[in-house]
């Protein structure tokens, strides 16, 4: 941990940085301050209590008594920034570093008054980037209640009926994407989980690896269920994709299966300790152009392995390090990544499988226990 003059104001719950700081969950926007190693929180008076009982290396200071305070000398309409400008006295400091999406305008009434504040670069708390073993604890647990609802998307599609045209039918009803991502959204919710715009791509619209999916499902095509929910209880993030057929799948759907499975397997021997990123992604390009599946541009759309092979997931479903192309980062213990290789080609369809891995100081560990089945 550094010492440098840290400020974040923002809410808990939507600012990943807030809630690394405070490790708590908090609607509403507060101010955090961090000098000299040790941490302090200003809030409404309204939350002190219930702040006190789970930040336990933070002093907790009233708002309103700062507020009281900046009038009895004076100040007409005490601001935020008046308040953190008095908490910054009692520490005699005029200079802070804070994230790159502080407030503008907070900024610049800072400055007014004196205050030196600068934007800085990179990770705010490059601690983050390394999970302690807490923290893969409440990744793991996030992955379960991922694990839960993509079990009910696919229960739900080996339950249902194939009906004319290869239309699926689930309780007699058409069974549409928008219906099986309810069913995987609802299951996730009830595991404990936020569910997080999940992907049910079939068919052709499996194409596009950001297609979320929607209209009617039919049988023997593959179908993408990427589900990434966050812990309501912690803010952390689970992701895990699976590509499944109701039904048989075609002989090149199949070849594209057993390409990504093998292709996983091989990110797996080389997401070590001192790899770089953009060799882990490019042995997966190499791997595949060997099997036959080449990356191109296709009439203005790439086909073949068109993303990252993967990425860092904590309390921000995207996080550093990257393991793509252009990729400069070395993995190192303590990162927590995605392994999600894929293959898209239009006409077919696509098909991509993602899990979790912790790189150790030897063999990457699997956070991911779900099975691997394409026909169901």
């Amino acid at each position: 941990m550094t010492r440098e003059n840290l400020l974040i104001v923002a809410d808990s719950e939507h600012d990943a940085n807030m809630l690394y700081a405070v490790g708590f969950l908090l609607p509403d926007p507060f101010v955090y301050l961090r000098t000299g190693g040790r941490s302090c929180v200003v809030m409404d008076d309204l939350d002190v209590k219930r702040v006190r009982k789970s930040a336990l290396d933070c002093r907790v200071i009233r708002l309103n008594t700062c507020v009281r305070k900046l009038e009895r000398e004076g100040v007409k309409k005490p601001t935020i920034a008046r308040v953190i400008k008095t908490v910054l006295h009692e520490k005699r400091l005029k200079k802070v570093l804070v994230p790159e999406n502080f407030p503008l305008g907070l900024a610049r009434e800072l400055r007014g008054l004196k205050i030196k504040v600068k934007a800085k670069e990179g990770m705010f708390f490059r601690e983050r980037e390394f999970k302690s073993a807490e923290e893969v604890k409440k990744i793991s647990a996030a992955l379960i209640m991922a694990e839960v609802g993509l079990a009910e998307g696919i229960h739900a599609l080996k339950n249902s009926r194939i009906g004319k045209n290869g239309r699926l039918f689930y309780h007699n009803i058409p069974l549409t994407a928008e219906k099986l991502r309810s069913i995987i959204d609802i299951a996730t919710i009830q595991a404990g989980g936020i569910a997080n715009h999940t992907i049910v791509a079939a068919g052709s619209q499996a194409c596009d690896p950001r297609e979320r999916g929607h209209g009617g499902i039919c049988a023997n095509e593959a179908i993408i269920l990427d589900v990434f929910p966050r812990s309501k209880k912690t803010g952390y993030f689970g992701d895990i994709a699976r590509t499944v057929v109701r039904g048989r799948a075609s002989e090149f759907i199949r070849r594209m299966y057993h390409a990504v499975v093998r292709a996983q397997d091989l990110v797996l021997t080389r997401v070590r300790s001192g790899s770089l990123g953009s060799q882990v992604h490019n042995a997966v390009l190499q791997f595949f152009e060997k099997e036959g599946f080449r990356t191109v541009c296709h009439n203005g759309r790439m086909e073949g392995f068109c993303h990252g092979t993967g990425r860092g997931l904590g309390l921000e479903i995207h996080e550093a390090p990257s393991i793509g192309p252009t990729s400069e980062e070395i993995l190192k213990p303590g990162h927590v990544v995605t392994i999600e290789p894929g293959l898209y080609y239009h006409g077919v369809g696509g098909v991509r499988l993602e899990d979790v891995a912790l790189v150790t100081p030897s063999t990457p560990r699997n956070l991911t226990k779900f099975e691997k089945v394409l026909e169901v």
